[in-house]
């Protein structure tokens, strides 16, 4: 009987462990798997995939797609997808089937058509194919990461899409089966010597009934023991497999699961922290925004200029190209570079407008220039809105690098000016020689540009003898812009508009104007009076509450931007 039980042992023990050995080779999962999206999908211009999928699995995710012609896949912070997205009809893939076959897909009702999402400066990368593209989804940075997929914007985006994950090859009950096997086979074993001992001592046994009584009640002991040695083996063996699966099962309980999220739902902590433009990004605008100054300045035609200039610095470059084309001796406009890119500012508000600069100094660049860049809406570009040189000696403030807070003109938290207080003192101290803001605004000793307004302004009043002028300093306040810097203060941007208005003394005096000027009022001299307006684009540093230092003059410029007879 018991050679039979050692039997059944051993041959069950094989079994196990054949059963273990086959869960780690002949039934080992996939190390992949593919879902592919349904045929049946509603069309839709665009195609979100969520952010979600790219960690889903824990693994590296690739993605085929297929369709008509030209498309493109583009990479995007999920919140500026969502925002370029608008109220346009897509269809957003947010997970995978429980089979793992299927990717889940939900339609969006919305307009039929959107603007080619090509070009876009919102996107971080861009993938161009036709027919077939195949992707290795990668973040480009830290943070979330959604992708955008479409044809042209009017036609259907490609619906043949499959995602490549990485599956679960954990074999949880591999190794307590085989180490339960094994132990079966030595318990199975074990009784085989034992039974065979028995039989070897039976045949030989000699002696008196006291002996043999006595060898039989040992023996009984013996097999006693080594019932409960193999009993116990057994049962210990069972219990580690028990208790490694309920480890197995409690890990998988106990880990936790991405936190669901849907559309352009992400950590607001992680979306706020993050700055709304890479260093690549960063460069490949402002290389787009040098390219079209130059072709602009080299033409003297503004036309070049309008996909990438706007406000200010278009206004002034249209001016300057008219002026020139009748004073050959008239100064051009700095020029703008994308090399030697000195520093950027980006803002971390990810709200529109969004406001960023660039400090550069080029071939040109007598001194460093300060650039400023505006996105008006998630589907507009960045334009150049400002140039504006750094005054010399000056010392731009530090800012962090990695994104910072933009505040409004009228917001005064921590500073010791807000951005519009700022602006109307040094307005107030270019208009006038006595402004309450004389000793609270300063500027370099080397860059005297106030004190050099103020001593021109003067000299005319004075030497006008046929004409008596004013001049006023106004700040445009939708140009105000407001970065937080490293130090608690603020670097305040935006554009003040100069007027200088002359009108004759008397009857009959006529007053000349430059031929700049001429140019634009048509004419050279007037009795009835003029008119001279400039846009003065203009930074200034404000230090954090408490400070007993005054607002500096970081950079400042001016440009004629028109002239006209009353």
């Amino acid at each position: 009987m018991r050679f039979k039980t050692a039997v059944a042992l051993v041959l069950l023990g094989l079994l196990t462990l054949l059963a273990g050995i086959g869960q780690k080779t002949v039934w080992a999962p996939s190390e992949t798997f593919t879902a592919s999206a349904p045929a049946d999908a509603a069309e839709a211009p665009l195609t979100v995939i969520d952010q979600n999928l790219r960690t889903a699995q824990g693994g590296p995710v690739t993605i085929k797609i297929e369709g008509d012609g030209n498309f493109l896949l583009a990479v995007g912070r999920p919140d500026d997808v969502d925002a370029w997205v608008g109220p346009t009809a897509r269809n957003t893939i947010t997970g995978v089937s429980e089979d793992n076959k299927s990717l889940q897909v939900e339609h969006t009702d919305g307009d039929a058509t959107a603007p080619n999402p090509s070009g876009s400066d919102l996107w971080v990368s861009t993938e161009n194919s036709s027919g077939e593209l195949e992707y290795s989804w990668t973040p480009p940075a830290d943070g979330e990461w959604s992708l955008l997929l479409a044809s042209d914007g009017t036609k259907p985006a490609p619906s043949s899409i499959s995602m490549t994950f990485p599956n679960d090859t954990s074999t949880p009950w591999a190794i307590p089966l085989m180490s339960l096997g094994g132990l079966l086979i030595l318990a199975g074993i074990a009784l085989m010597v034992m039974s065979a001992r028995k039989r070897d001592g039976e045949g030989t046994g000699q002696g008196s009934l006291f002996a043999r009584r006595a060898r039989a009640k040992a023996e009984a002991k013996s097999s006693a023991r080594l019932g409960m040695v193999s009993g116990g083996m057994v049962t210990a063996a069972v219990t580690a497999l028990v208790v490694a699966g309920t480890g197995v099962a409690a890990n998988a309980a106990t880990t936790p699961a991405p936190a669901p999220t849907t559309g352009s739902a992400t950590p607001e902590a992680a979306q706020t922290a993050a700055p709304v433009l890479l260093d690549a990004q960063f460069r490949r605008i402002l290389e787009q925004v040098s390219s079209a100054t130059d072709a602009g300045d080299a033409a003297k035609d503004a036309a070049k200029l309008a996909e990438r200039v706007a406000g200010t610095e278009l206004e002034v470059r249209t001016q300057n190209y008219k002026i020139r084309s009748q004073v050959g001796t008239y100064e051009a406009r700095m020029p703008v570079r994308s090399t030697k890119l000195l520093t950027t500012v980006v803002t971390s508000d990810r709200t529109w407008p969004r406001s960023v600069l660039a400090v550069t100094q080029g071939e040109g660049n007598v001194v460093p220039q300060l650039l400023t860049l505006v996105q008006p809406s998630p589907r507009e570009n960045y334009k150049l809105t400002e140039t504006t040189p750094l005054q010399p000696g000056t010392t731009f403030p530090a800012i962090g690098r990695d994104g910072t807070d933009t505040l409004a003109a009228n917001d005064k938290s921590g500073l010791l000016y807000s951005g519009e207080e700022a602006l109307a003192g040094l307005a107030d101290r270019l208009s006038n020689a006595e402004s309450s803001f004389k000793d609270k605004l300063v500027e370099g000793t080397s860059s005297p540009y106030i004190a050099d307004t103020l001593s021109y302004q003067a000299e005319v009043v004075k030497s006008g003898e046929n004409g008596n002028f004013s001049f006023t300093h106004k700040v445009v306040p939708e140009s105000t812009v407001v970065f937080r810097t490293a130090d608690g203060g603020a670097l305040v941007l935006g554009r003040i508009n100069f007027a200088f208005d002359g009108t004759p003394k008397a009857s009959g005096d006529k007053l000349t104007i430059g031929d700049d000027a001429a140019a634009l009022a048509g004419g050279k001299e007037t009795t009835t009076g003029m008119v001279l307006n400039f846009a003065e684009s203009m930074a200034v540093y404000v230090p954090p509450a408490g400070s007993t230092d005054p607002i500096k003059l970081v950079a400042a410029t001016r440009g004629l931007v028109g002239a006209s007879f009353k």
